[in-house]
């Protein structure tokens, strides 16, 4: 397929590769020829940038053989062949090798691309502790900057001011450190970063001992989520001299503080760890933290002093569907590990607890009020609220929680609502809002009083309405608030009965949890035991039917009114506005990334106890479709309702929706933008795009 939309590169995203060659000891022939094989390796599979371990091409551990004269022309011979063999080979390559120059010797991360050297970064910090002694043979880069060194015939630059620009393809801005720069407080990176690197790399050599490989891990995360950038780290290998110490060759590439890939260590063969990194996303990752920028400025704006080195990466103009090399998690805010769910789960969990206790005092309110429908959202919001009375030390009782049957109201639905208040021992009523829903349809002549099947808006809103306003009537005479359960998914769709409805409550403990993660949060409680053996049946019970408001009579089939035929699955939707709300990211990007991620359900990693029912895949054509339709609810009809949203908790660093937290918008704005975005830059049906 050679539409644009299946190139990685139409979206922002470059292929790096982190590179473990089998090293020898100073035999530079030999490192010279693993080098190209690696890039060879690397140019096959679509790498655009391969780094290789520090001093790669010279070897590390030659202690004084460093000072040679021929060891110094054979690193000198060793970088000519492997910029001779890159004349043909797509990837830019960063090998470290030591180079002279004006009477020192300098540990060096060499920048090669097509056939020539594009720079040469020397090594800031020089380690001189424990098992190091390399000020014994090395100079330190500090305070170079300008400069040139002279490399096969050619005058290239040379100093520690440098990062690497494609012209051709934006995001593609590169920088380089050597090995103990980033175990330094100010790690060179840093000004990289803030200079505009996206892609900041390490050439090191690192021998390990135990424990270390846990602190580059930790390293590597912290300089790009500090530094916002993705960071590329590769180790030196077996091969490497053991008189004294030993290597594991260690590959790390890392972005915004996600690991997105690790090599094998202690590899007998040489190694090559690939992953896309997602420029755009760090770009818009930037433009949101204006801490970002006030770094910059503080550190005296080093974009004006650190050279911009532009080269041209791109020779083939046709775009190619080269694949994905990234894992896209289906469920963005419900991690695949057990260990991270469950962990995720307990913090949202308690999050929402300590909010509504702390509501709840503040307001000296006497009792919690919750409409009880026996669905997901009302479930989740009443069992928070129980908690949160255990937390307070109060009783159970002073949750009064009423079931309120409409004229769709399942009978199944309505046994879940009343089985799980007893269960939880709160106080439980209930109040038939059909006569008074009548009443209010007869008093405006809407066809259904007069018998006809009519069930519009209307009709649908004259229920929940009624319910919401029950609900805050009681709560004014029985000394309480009351509790919302509409969920960040309902708000971002707007999903919701504006006002008197259930977008409107004293505290929205929900709205900042998305449906996706309400099902496990739910599924967490009964796995961990926070309540009872009855109350986890009914919980089972309540979280595995289908979401439906009930609002509509069931066919002449019997089918209920079914929520996700209407607005779309969940599981798409909660995805859609993972990468709008958080990352801005555009219609295409979240259409390409959905499609990698939902288009083989056979392939990929599944939350631990997602139900096999729910393990679906979607096709190119259902995405679109489904992202056009959340597009339009979520920039055009939608932000009015958010606008005006009570408080409640933010719960997830995926975002939130409150006009006074994470989002601003116009209550009158157009999705015309993102719509025309969307289906300009996404193909129609081809063969080949069915999953």
């Amino acid at each position: 397929m050679t539409h644009p939309f299946y190139a990685i590169h139409t979206h922002g995203l470059i292929r790096v590769a982190a590179a473990t060659p089998r090293a020898s000891v100073g035999d530079t022939t030999a490192n010279a020829a693993t080098t190209i094989a690696l890039a060879t390796q690397a140019d096959a599979q679509h790498v655009d940038l391969v780094v290789f371990p520090e001093l790669n091409l010279t070897s590390y551990a030659l202690d004084d053989l460093h000072l040679q004269t021929a060891q110094q022309r054979a690193t000198l011979a060793a970088i000519d062949s492997v910029v001779a063999a890159s004349a043909t080979l797509r990837p830019v390559l960063l090998v470290g090798a030591a180079l002279v120059r004006a009477g020192r010797l300098y540990n060096c991360a060499v920048v090669i691309a097509r056939g020539r050297v594009l720079g040469v970064v020397p090594k800031t910090f020089l380690p001189n502790y424990r098992e190091f002694y390399e000020k014994r043979w090395f100079a330190s880069g500090a305070g170079l900057t300008g400069l040139s060194i002279d490399l096969g015939g050619a005058s290239v630059p040379f100093g520690t001011d440098l990062i690497f620009a494609a012209r051709d393809l934006p995001g593609f801005v590169v920088h380089a450190e050597i090995c103990e720069d980033y175990w330094a407080p100010t790690p060179p990176s840093t000004a990289g970063a803030l200079a505009g690197a996206l892609i900041c790399c390490n050439l090191s050599a690192s021998n390990i001992v135990i424990g270390k490989a846990r602190e580059r891990e930790m390293l590597a995360a912290a300089q790009s989520a500090r530094a916002v950038c993705a960071y590329v780290y590769s180790a030196a290998g077996p091969g490497e001299s053991t008189t004294e110490v030993a290597w594991d060759g260690q590959g790390l590439i890392h972005e915004l503080g996600e690991q997105l890939a690790q090599s094998r260590r202690f590899a007998t063969e040489p190694d090559l760890v690939v992953a896309d990194v997602d420029c755009e996303r760090i770009a818009q990752e930037r433009l949101r933290t204006g801490t970002f920028n006030d770094a910059a400025a503080f550190a005296g704006h080093p974009e004006t002093r650190i050279r911009r080195i532009a080269f041209d990466h791109l020779t083939d103009p046709a775009v190619a569907d080269v694949g994905l090399e990234r894992v896209v998690p289906r469920f963005p805010f419900v991690p695949n590990d057990p260990a991270r769910r469950d962990e995720d789960c307990y913090e949202a969990f308690n999050i929402q607890v300590e909010a509504l206790a702390k509501r709840l005092e503040a307001a000296h309110a006497r009792t919690l009020v919750i409409g009880v429908s026996g669905g997901l959202d009302s479930t989740h919001a009443l069992i928070v609220a129980a908690k949160a009375m255990d937390r307070l030390g109060r009783p159970r009782a002073d949750i009064l929680g009423f079931t309120m049957p409409g004229f769709a109201t399942g009978e199944g639905t309505k046994a879940n609502a009343w089985a799980l208040m007893r269960a939880l021992g709160i106080t439980a009523e209930e109040i038939d809002i059909r006569p008074a829903a009548r009443r209010m349809l007869e008093d405006m002549r809407h066809p259904f009083a007069d018998g006809a099947p009519t069930y519009d808006i209307t009709f649908e809103n004259v229920q929940a309405g009624l319910r919401t306003d029950y609900l805050f009537r009681l709560a004014n005479q029985r000394g309480g608030i009351v509790v919302g359960t509409g969920d960040l998914s309902e708000m971002a769709l707007g999903w919701c009965t504006y006002g008197v409805g259930d977008q409107m409550s004293h505290y929205a403990v929900n709205a900042g949890v998305p449906k996706t993660l309400i099902q496990f949060l739910i599924r967490w409680c009964i796995r961990t035991g926070q309540y009872d053996a009855a109350t986890d049946a009914i919980l089972s019970t309540i979280v595995a039917q289908e979401i439906s408001p009930e609002l509509v009579p069931a066919g002449a089939d019997g089918a209920l009114q079914s929520t996700e035929s209407m607005i779309g699955p969940y599981a798409l939707n909660d995805f859609f506005a993972h990468y709008v709300i958080r990352y801005g990211l555009a219609p295409s990007k979240i259409a390409f990334l959905a499609w990698h991620a939902w288009r083989d359900a056979e392939s990929g990693a599944w939350p631990a106890d997602l139900p096999a029912t729910a393990r679906v895949a979607y096709d190119l054509p259902t995405i679109t479709a489904w992202l056009e339709r959340f597009l339009q609810r979520f920039f055009a009809t939608s932000q009015f309702k958010r606008s005006a949203l009570p408080n409640g908790p933010k719960v997830s660093a995926g975002g939130a929706l409150s006009p006074r937290g994470d989002w601003r918008a116009p209550s009158d704005g157009t999705a015309r933008v993102w719509i025309d975005e969307l289906r300009s830059a996404v193909p129609q049906a081809e063969p080949g795009d069915l999953a």
